[in-house]
Protein backbone atom coordinates (compact mmCIF):
# COMPACT_ATOMS: atom_id res chain seq x y z
CA UNK A 1 0.00 0.00 0.00
CA UNK A 2 2.73 2.59 0.78
CA UNK A 3 4.06 2.24 -2.78
CA UNK A 4 0.56 2.83 -4.15
CA UNK A 5 0.24 6.08 -2.21
CA UNK A 6 3.67 7.16 -3.43
CA UNK A 7 2.52 6.56 -7.00
CA UNK A 8 -0.61 8.66 -6.41
CA UNK A 9 1.61 11.44 -5.09
CA UNK A 10 3.88 11.15 -8.14
CA UNK A 11 0.93 11.41 -10.51
CA UNK A 12 -0.37 14.42 -8.55
CA UNK A 13 2.97 16.19 -9.02
CA UNK A 14 3.05 15.37 -12.75
CA UNK A 15 -0.45 16.70 -13.36
CA UNK A 16 0.25 19.80 -11.25
CA UNK A 17 3.40 20.59 -13.23
CA UNK A 18 1.52 20.17 -16.50
CA UNK A 19 -1.02 22.77 -15.38
CA UNK A 20 1.83 25.14 -14.46
CA UNK A 21 0.52 25.25 -10.88
CA UNK A 22 2.64 25.64 -7.77
CA UNK A 23 2.24 23.80 -4.48
CA UNK A 24 0.89 27.10 -3.15
CA UNK A 25 -1.89 27.03 -5.76
CA UNK A 26 -2.97 23.55 -4.66
CA UNK A 27 -2.68 24.51 -0.99
CA UNK A 28 -4.86 27.58 -1.46
CA UNK A 29 -7.50 25.52 -3.24
CA UNK A 30 -7.56 22.85 -0.52
CA UNK A 31 -7.14 25.23 2.40
CA UNK A 32 -3.99 23.50 3.65
CA UNK A 33 -0.30 24.41 3.91
CA UNK A 34 2.25 24.13 1.12
CA UNK A 35 4.17 21.63 3.28
CA UNK A 36 1.04 19.47 3.39
CA UNK A 37 0.89 19.48 -0.42
CA UNK A 38 4.50 18.31 -0.60
CA UNK A 39 3.65 15.52 1.86
CA UNK A 40 0.77 14.50 -0.40
CA UNK A 41 3.16 14.34 -3.35
CA UNK A 42 5.50 12.13 -1.33
CA UNK A 43 2.73 9.62 -0.68
CA UNK A 44 1.16 10.62 2.62
CA UNK A 45 -2.17 8.87 3.12
CA UNK A 46 -5.10 11.21 2.43
CA UNK A 47 -8.86 11.03 2.47
CA UNK A 48 -10.61 10.22 -0.79
CA UNK A 49 -12.52 13.53 -0.53
CA UNK A 50 -9.23 15.44 -0.80
CA UNK A 51 -8.23 13.46 -3.89
CA UNK A 52 -11.63 14.15 -5.43
CA UNK A 53 -11.17 17.87 -4.83
CA UNK A 54 -7.66 17.79 -6.31
CA UNK A 55 -8.80 15.84 -9.37
CA UNK A 56 -11.52 18.40 -10.10
CA UNK A 57 -9.11 21.28 -9.62
CA UNK A 58 -6.56 19.71 -11.99
CA UNK A 59 -9.28 18.70 -14.45
CA UNK A 60 -8.23 15.06 -14.39
CA UNK A 61 -10.41 12.06 -13.60
CA UNK A 62 -10.10 10.47 -10.18
CA UNK A 63 -9.33 7.03 -11.73
CA UNK A 64 -6.40 8.59 -13.64
CA UNK A 65 -5.09 10.23 -10.48
CA UNK A 66 -5.43 6.91 -8.63
CA UNK A 67 -3.79 5.02 -11.50
CA UNK A 68 -6.79 2.76 -11.99
CA UNK A 69 -6.58 1.36 -15.52
CA UNK A 70 -4.96 3.98 -17.74
CA UNK A 71 -3.46 7.41 -17.09
CA UNK A 72 -3.92 10.04 -19.80
CA UNK A 73 -1.63 13.03 -20.36
CA UNK A 74 -2.49 15.78 -22.85
CA UNK A 75 0.46 17.87 -21.70
CA UNK A 76 4.07 17.03 -22.62
CA UNK A 77 5.51 18.45 -19.40
CA UNK A 78 3.20 16.28 -17.27
CA UNK A 79 4.02 13.22 -19.34
CA UNK A 80 7.80 13.64 -19.27
CA UNK A 81 7.67 14.19 -15.52
CA UNK A 82 5.69 10.94 -15.20
CA UNK A 83 8.33 9.17 -17.32
CA UNK A 84 11.05 10.52 -15.05
CA UNK A 85 9.21 9.19 -12.00
CA UNK A 86 8.80 5.74 -13.53
CA UNK A 87 12.45 5.64 -14.60
CA UNK A 88 13.61 6.47 -11.07
CA UNK A 89 12.52 3.05 -9.84
CA UNK A 90 13.12 1.04 -13.00
CA UNK A 91 15.56 -1.83 -13.20
CA UNK A 92 15.47 -1.94 -17.02
CA UNK A 93 14.16 0.38 -19.75
CA UNK A 94 13.03 -1.08 -23.05
CA UNK A 95 11.64 0.96 -25.89
CA UNK A 96 10.81 1.74 -29.47
CA UNK A 97 11.50 5.35 -30.45
CA UNK A 98 11.62 7.44 -33.59
CA UNK A 99 14.34 7.77 -34.57
CA UNK A 100 16.37 7.11 -31.39
CA UNK A 101 15.75 7.34 -27.65
CA UNK A 102 16.93 10.71 -26.34
CA UNK A 103 18.66 8.76 -23.56
CA UNK A 104 21.14 7.48 -26.16
CA UNK A 105 21.89 10.78 -27.89
CA UNK A 106 24.70 13.19 -27.05
CA UNK A 107 24.37 16.07 -24.57
CA UNK A 108 24.69 18.46 -27.55
CA UNK A 109 21.46 17.09 -28.96
CA UNK A 110 19.39 18.97 -26.38
CA UNK A 111 20.76 22.27 -27.68
CA UNK A 112 19.66 21.37 -31.19
CA UNK A 113 16.33 20.13 -29.91
CA UNK A 114 15.71 23.56 -28.37
CA UNK A 115 16.38 25.20 -31.75
CA UNK A 116 14.05 22.75 -33.50
CA UNK A 117 11.23 23.24 -31.02
CA UNK A 118 11.49 27.03 -31.24
CA UNK A 119 11.51 26.84 -35.04
CA UNK A 120 8.38 24.69 -34.91
CA UNK A 121 6.35 27.23 -32.90
CA UNK A 122 3.25 28.06 -34.88
CA UNK A 123 2.75 31.61 -36.08
CA UNK A 124 -0.69 31.48 -34.47
CA UNK A 125 0.75 31.17 -30.96
CA UNK A 126 -0.28 34.32 -29.10
CA UNK A 127 2.53 34.41 -26.54
CA UNK A 128 5.77 33.25 -28.15
CA UNK A 129 7.88 34.02 -25.07
CA UNK A 130 5.60 31.91 -22.86
CA UNK A 131 5.91 29.04 -25.33
CA UNK A 132 9.71 29.29 -25.29
CA UNK A 133 9.60 29.24 -21.47
CA UNK A 134 7.50 26.06 -21.66
CA UNK A 135 10.03 24.51 -24.05
CA UNK A 136 12.86 25.32 -21.63
CA UNK A 137 10.97 23.68 -18.75
CA UNK A 138 10.52 20.52 -20.79
CA UNK A 139 14.17 20.47 -21.84
CA UNK A 140 15.32 20.92 -18.23
CA UNK A 141 13.19 17.91 -17.31
CA UNK A 142 14.55 15.85 -20.22
CA UNK A 143 18.12 16.66 -19.16
CA UNK A 144 17.27 15.63 -15.60
CA UNK A 145 15.82 12.33 -16.85
CA UNK A 146 18.91 11.60 -18.91
CA UNK A 147 21.30 12.46 -16.08
CA UNK A 148 19.38 10.27 -13.65
CA UNK A 149 19.41 7.23 -15.94
CA UNK A 150 23.15 7.66 -16.59
CA UNK A 151 23.91 8.19 -12.89
CA UNK A 152 21.95 5.10 -11.86
CA UNK A 153 23.32 3.10 -14.81
CA UNK A 154 19.88 1.81 -15.72
CA UNK A 155 20.18 -0.76 -18.55
CA UNK A 156 18.55 0.52 -21.74
CA UNK A 157 17.32 -1.64 -24.63
CA UNK A 158 16.27 0.31 -27.72
CA UNK A 159 14.78 -0.69 -31.06
CA UNK A 160 15.62 1.67 -33.92
CA UNK A 161 14.08 1.60 -37.41
CA UNK A 162 16.40 2.00 -40.41
CA UNK A 163 13.80 4.10 -42.26
CA UNK A 164 13.50 6.44 -39.28
CA UNK A 165 17.29 6.86 -39.26
CA UNK A 166 17.37 7.54 -42.98
CA UNK A 167 14.66 10.21 -42.73
CA UNK A 168 16.47 11.79 -39.76
CA UNK A 169 19.67 12.06 -41.81
CA UNK A 170 17.98 13.40 -44.94
CA UNK A 171 15.93 16.03 -43.15
CA UNK A 172 18.48 16.96 -40.51
CA UNK A 173 17.63 18.50 -37.15
CA UNK A 174 15.08 21.01 -38.38
CA UNK A 175 11.84 22.27 -36.89
CA UNK A 176 10.44 23.50 -40.20
CA UNK A 177 11.26 23.21 -43.91
CA UNK A 178 11.84 26.83 -44.94
CA UNK A 179 15.26 27.27 -43.35
CA UNK A 180 18.21 28.70 -45.35
CA UNK A 181 20.29 26.09 -47.23
CA UNK A 182 23.36 26.72 -45.08
CA UNK A 183 21.32 26.07 -41.91
CA UNK A 184 19.88 22.85 -43.35
CA UNK A 185 23.39 21.68 -44.28
CA UNK A 186 24.63 22.35 -40.75
CA UNK A 187 21.66 20.51 -39.22
CA UNK A 188 22.21 17.51 -41.48
CA UNK A 189 25.83 17.43 -40.38
CA UNK A 190 24.70 17.50 -36.74
CA UNK A 191 22.30 14.60 -37.41
CA UNK A 192 25.14 12.62 -39.02
CA UNK A 193 27.31 13.23 -35.96
CA UNK A 194 24.61 11.72 -33.74
CA UNK A 195 24.25 8.60 -35.91
CA UNK A 196 28.04 8.22 -36.16
CA UNK A 197 28.11 8.34 -32.37
CA UNK A 198 25.39 5.68 -32.30
CA UNK A 199 27.53 3.50 -34.58
CA UNK A 200 30.46 3.81 -32.20
CA UNK A 201 28.23 2.91 -29.25
CA UNK A 202 27.03 -0.23 -31.05
CA UNK A 203 30.59 -1.22 -31.92
CA UNK A 204 31.75 -0.79 -28.31
CA UNK A 205 28.64 -2.51 -26.90
CA UNK A 206 28.96 -0.87 -23.48
CA UNK A 207 27.49 -2.71 -20.53
CA UNK A 208 23.89 -1.70 -19.99
CA UNK A 209 23.21 -0.39 -23.50
CA UNK A 210 21.67 -2.63 -26.14
CA UNK A 211 20.61 -1.23 -29.51
CA UNK A 212 18.92 -3.16 -32.29
CA UNK A 213 18.43 -1.83 -35.84
CA UNK A 214 15.31 -3.12 -37.58
CA UNK A 215 15.55 -3.19 -41.38
CA UNK A 216 12.54 -1.17 -42.42
CA UNK A 217 9.91 0.26 -40.13
CA UNK A 218 9.30 -1.07 -36.59
CA UNK A 219 5.90 -0.55 -34.92
CA UNK A 220 4.81 3.04 -35.50
CA UNK A 221 3.85 3.51 -31.86
CA UNK A 222 6.51 5.12 -29.71
CA UNK A 223 6.53 3.24 -26.43
CA UNK A 224 8.72 2.47 -23.45
CA UNK A 225 8.52 -0.40 -20.98
CA UNK A 226 9.63 0.17 -17.39
CA UNK A 227 10.61 -3.04 -15.63
CA UNK A 228 10.46 -2.44 -11.89
CA UNK A 229 10.86 -4.59 -8.81
CA UNK A 230 7.21 -4.50 -7.70
CA UNK A 231 5.48 -4.00 -11.03
CA UNK A 232 6.06 -2.80 -14.58
CA UNK A 233 4.49 -0.11 -16.73
CA UNK A 234 4.20 1.00 -20.34
CA UNK A 235 4.02 4.51 -21.77
CA UNK A 236 2.78 5.35 -25.26
CA UNK A 237 3.77 8.76 -26.52
CA UNK A 238 2.64 11.01 -29.39
CA UNK A 239 5.47 13.41 -28.62
CA UNK A 240 8.46 13.42 -30.96
CA UNK A 241 11.97 14.48 -29.97
CA UNK A 242 13.69 13.66 -33.26
CA UNK A 243 13.20 15.22 -36.68
CA UNK A 244 10.03 17.32 -36.94
CA UNK A 245 9.67 17.38 -33.14
CA UNK A 246 6.27 17.72 -31.48
CA UNK A 247 5.54 18.57 -27.86
CA UNK A 248 2.35 20.50 -28.50
CA UNK A 249 -0.38 18.02 -29.36
CA UNK A 250 -1.47 14.48 -28.67
CA UNK A 251 -2.53 12.25 -25.80
CA UNK A 252 0.10 10.14 -24.01
CA UNK A 253 -0.91 7.01 -22.12
CA UNK A 254 0.56 5.26 -19.08
CA UNK A 255 -0.63 1.87 -17.89
CA UNK A 256 0.53 -0.80 -15.44
CA UNK A 257 -2.00 -3.36 -16.65
CA UNK A 258 -0.14 -6.71 -16.77
CA UNK A 259 -1.68 -7.70 -20.11
CA UNK A 260 -0.58 -4.41 -21.71
CA UNK A 261 2.96 -4.79 -20.40
CA UNK A 262 3.03 -8.38 -21.64
CA UNK A 263 1.80 -7.52 -25.14
CA UNK A 264 4.29 -4.69 -25.60
CA UNK A 265 7.12 -6.84 -24.24
CA UNK A 266 6.19 -9.59 -26.72
CA UNK A 267 6.17 -7.02 -29.55
CA UNK A 268 9.60 -5.75 -28.54
CA UNK A 269 10.97 -9.28 -28.18
CA UNK A 270 9.79 -10.13 -31.70
CA UNK A 271 11.45 -7.00 -33.13
CA UNK A 272 14.61 -7.64 -31.13
CA UNK A 273 14.91 -11.13 -32.60
CA UNK A 274 14.95 -9.60 -36.11
CA UNK A 275 17.15 -6.62 -35.28
CA UNK A 276 20.82 -6.28 -36.16
CA UNK A 277 23.03 -5.64 -33.16
CA UNK A 278 26.62 -4.83 -32.34
CA UNK A 279 29.07 -4.54 -35.21
CA UNK A 280 26.50 -5.89 -37.69
CA UNK A 281 24.04 -3.16 -36.74
CA UNK A 282 26.74 -0.49 -36.86
CA UNK A 283 27.71 -1.57 -40.39
CA UNK A 284 24.08 -1.22 -41.43
CA UNK A 285 23.99 2.31 -40.05
CA UNK A 286 27.22 3.19 -41.83
CA UNK A 287 25.74 2.06 -45.15
CA UNK A 288 22.79 4.36 -44.50
CA UNK A 289 25.22 7.18 -43.67
CA UNK A 290 27.04 6.63 -46.97
CA UNK A 291 23.83 6.48 -48.98
CA UNK A 292 22.22 9.55 -47.43
CA UNK A 293 25.50 11.46 -47.61
CA UNK A 294 25.59 11.15 -51.39
CA UNK A 295 21.90 12.10 -51.71
CA UNK A 296 22.23 15.14 -49.45
CA UNK A 297 25.28 16.31 -51.37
Amino acid sequence: MPNQFEEIGSRLRAYRMGKNLSADDIAAHLGISRAAVYRLEKGEIVKIQILESISKFLDVSLPSLLGVGVEYYSNALSFFERMRQLEEKSLHLLGNFSPVSSLLLSPDYMDYLRLMLIEAISGTVADREAEIARIDKILDLLRERRASVIRRRVPVVSIVGSQDIERFLLLGMVGRFDLPPEVVAERRAAARAEIERLCETMERQPIGTQIGIVDGQPPSQTFQIYEREDDSAVTLSPYRLGDQPNISSGIAIVTSAPEAVRHFKETLDAQWALARKGVDGAEMLRRILDRTGSIAA
